[in-house]
């Protein structure tokens, strides 16, 4: 029923108020007249068992109250350690933030006419479509048609817009076309998406050389994309029997899973370093 801290205070305490009523007992009945060592012999058993007790009682309390002091510090010290790490994972979120801000800023100076910064805030849960959402839309200048790309590459093109949001598809969807061109050799071809991760790059025939590793860039010839910018490189080169063009897939340079902010170009023109031409 009881605890057995419960039971060690209550012990001390009746061992002491017994201690205390025997002391006072015997100090009535011992004579005044009486030898002061028959005195002492009985009464300091007692006296020393009543000090212990007391000592004891005193050592217990400190304990307990140093037991309090410490697991309430222990709490705060915890809580200024939550409050630590969470300042510094908001640092690290800011520092990172900050990174990417700073590529886009460097990939704006690039450009000749007006883009947005815009934030992902969305993405279709679906398997169907490759889409995400942005918190850029009219209000904004972002129309559809425009597009949307990243530091590392081109993103997709803008198929909706309102007044304060827009979808981009993404150019891994299966409805996405991009006319592009193989960099090293001009080869062109068109770019479609599979819903995957990859790409294929279409009628590209088997006369034309292309190999693994070849960097493609956007040929500027469909309207959308400026010409020069990043897609992706070749991951695989297939001659079929009986096939007039190569089955080639495409890796994009851009991780779609890890997008979070991106740039909209405005009017769609930019102007490019003469290496990637």
């Amino acid at each position: 029923m009881f605890s057995r801290k419960t039971v060690v205070i209550i012990g001390v305490i009746f061992l002491v108020i017994a201690n205390f009523l025997i002391l006072a007992v015997v100090g009535q009945r011992a004579p005044s007249s009486a030898p002061g060592g028959l005195t002492i012999t009985v009464l300091a058993p007692f006296q020393n068992a009543f000090s212990q007790s007391s000592r004891f009682l005193r050592d217990i309390w400190r304990h307990y109250f140093a037991m309090v002091a410490a697991s309430q510090e222990n709490d705060q010290l915890k809580k200024q350690l939550a409050r630590a790490d969470e300042m510094k994972n908001v640092w690290v979120e800011a520092r990172m933030a900050n990174e990417r801000l700073r590529r886009l800023a460097d990939l704006e100076k690039t450009f000749t006419d007006a883009v947005v910064f815009a934030e992902v805030i969305a993405k279709d849960p679906t398997t169907w479509f490759k889409t995400v959402i942005i918190n850029k839309g009219r209000r904004d200048g972002v129309e559809k048609g425009m597009p949307a790309l990243v530091p590392e590459g081109i993103v997709g093109q803008v198929v909706e817009a309102s007044g304060h949001y827009a979808k981009i598809l993404l150019i891994i969807d299966r409805n996405s076309a991009v006319d592009a061109l193989v960099q090293r050799t001009r080869v062109r071809g068109i770019l479609s998406g599979a819903s995957t991760e990859q790409g294929d790059l279409d009628y590209v025939l088997l006369k034309e050389d292309v190999q693994v590793g070849d960097t493609i860039v956007t040929s500027g010839l469909d309207g959308v994309f400026p010409k020069g910018l990043r897609i992706g490189s070749i991951q695989s080169v297939e001659a079929r029997p009986n096939e007039m063009f190569h089955t080639i897939k495409v890796a994009p340079f851009v991780d779609f899973d890890k997008l979070e902010e991106l740039l909209v170009v405005i009017k769609a023109k930019a102007t490019f370093a003469k290496e990637n031409e």
